[in-house]
């Protein structure tokens, strides 16, 4: 009788593992005598970096059968709101790709994410310099791991504004000359969404004035007159064909050539300018816009392109810690990712994207010029502040259609900005 038993335990045993190798689809999952930790993932991308992305995932969980992945991938539009919501609501992901701004809406006092530091076993932080661990402190403590730097970039079609006879510009009067030119063909010289319109007019206000928006302590340093200054160029500039309003600006534009410019950030740049680029015209990263030719333009910010963090109400911190580590440092993620979310900043990364021949391109042209910028600030969070930046174009609009003037948008700007302060 007790062979019999025996016998029967063994046939249903095998049963139990026959059936755990069927598995989803025919793949065979081996649960003999592991049960696998879950961790969720959350990330924000187009199409080429949700599957690069997914495929690094599986890579990780290879290496890794013990741990199973979850993951949760959208369009940037809706992303930052749900994310917003999801953190109020303690229900965010285990491992988070965030903007920098987040940083400062969720934890200011450095307690609204996972204290990474407390996993330096298997998340490697010696492969970045303390200057960039740097952005993802709050009150000291690392919230976050940058993945590469990021600031807003002027790119031109050389071949299009060869085209018209002119030269790339360099000053803000090229822009107004160019078009002159242009215009006539319904072609404007430069495009941007609204952040970037908005940095990129802050570049000319700071240059023009002669200080930042902010002060060394985070403070308002601006008056409403300087942001008059803002308010007054955006009309000129739409008003001369220099720029679209930036409600029409629509992306696909340049790939008919009816944008010779855009402004994007540096990890945008592949993704604005491939069609032209694989179209043979020649896309060149432009100077930082200045008044006068001869010096490098000042009022420009660099930032982190994204930042890694894990959830403070995580239940399994030493494996999302992996995955982070796994993200920005292995080779595996290097190669898969390449430079389209900028030129990464991990020196494992770097190492073994050199060693492939992957640093070139668009994207690190951009890289380049911006880390030889001496002007080159480092952005504060309030510099994306949404509300503010809502206002600002508000109030654009307010000048541009003279439902207002100047100076009392300014004045309402201003009351804006100090009230996103408090």
């Amino acid at each position: 009788m007790k062979k019999i038993w025996r016998c029967i335990a063994v046939l249903l045993s095998s049963a139990v593992i026959s059936a755990s190798l069927a598995g989803c689809g025919g793949e065979k999952v081996v649960t003999e005598h592991h049960q696998q930790t879950q961790i969720s993932f959350s990330w924000w991308g187009n199409d080429t970096r949700n599957e690069y992305t997914l495929e690094a995932v599986h890579k990780f969980e290879e290496l890794h059968p013990d741990i199973k992945v979850n993951c949760s991938y959208s369009e940037w539009s809706g992303y930052e709101a749900r994310s917003h919501v999801r953190m109020v609501s303690n229900t965010e992901a285990d491992v988070m790709q965030i903007n920098f701004g987040w940083l400062t809406d969720h934890s200011p006092d450095g307690k609204g994410y996972y204290d990474l530091e407390q996993q330096k076993d298997v998340l490697d932080l010696s492969t970045f310099t303390d200057e960039y661990l740097e952005y993802g402190r709050m009150n000291g403590i690392l919230n976050a791991v940058p993945i590469a730097m990021n600031t807003e970039t002027i790119y031109i079609n050389q071949t299009l504004y060869e085209k018209y006879g002119l030269d790339v510009p360099k000053t803000w009067d090229d822009f107004f000359a160019a078009a002159k030119v242009m215009k006539k063909d319904g072609v404007y010289p430069l495009a941007g969404a609204q952040k970037s319109m908005w940095l990129v007019l802050l570049a000319y206000a700071e240059q023009q004035n002669g200080k930042t928006l902010l002060n060394d302590d985070g403070s308002l340093r601006f008056e409403a007159e300087d942001f008059q200054i803002m308010l007054e160029e955006y009309r000129e500039m739409v008003e001369a064909k220099v720029i679209p309003q930036v409600e029409y600006f629509v992306r696909t534009e340049i790939d008919n050539c009816n944008y010779a410019g855009a402004i994007a950030w540096v990890s945008d740049a592949a993704n604005y300018f491939s069609p032209r680029i694989d179209a043979g015209d020649n896309i060149v990263v432009a100077d930082y816009p200045n008044f006068d030719p001869e010096k490098s333009g000042v009022g420009w910010y660099a930032k982190p392109a994204q930042l890694y963090a894990v959830s403070k109400n995580t239940e399994q911190p030493r494996e999302a810690a992996m995955l982070v580590d796994f993200l920005v440092n292995s080779r595996e993620m290097a190669l898969l990712q390449g430079v389209e979310k900028g030129i990464p900043l991990s020196s494992d990364a770097k190492k073994y994207m050199d060693e492939e021949g992957m640093l070139q391109g668009i994207q690190y042209e951009a890289s380049q010029k911006m880390d030889a910028d001496d002007n080159m600030l480092s952005m504060q969070p309030f510099l994306e502040n949404a509300d503010v930046i809502d206002a600002f174009m508000a109030e654009c609009n307010e000048v541009l259609y003279d439902k207002a003037s100047p100076e009392t948008a300014a004045w309402k700007l201003y009351q804006a900005a100090k009230q996103a302060m408090e």
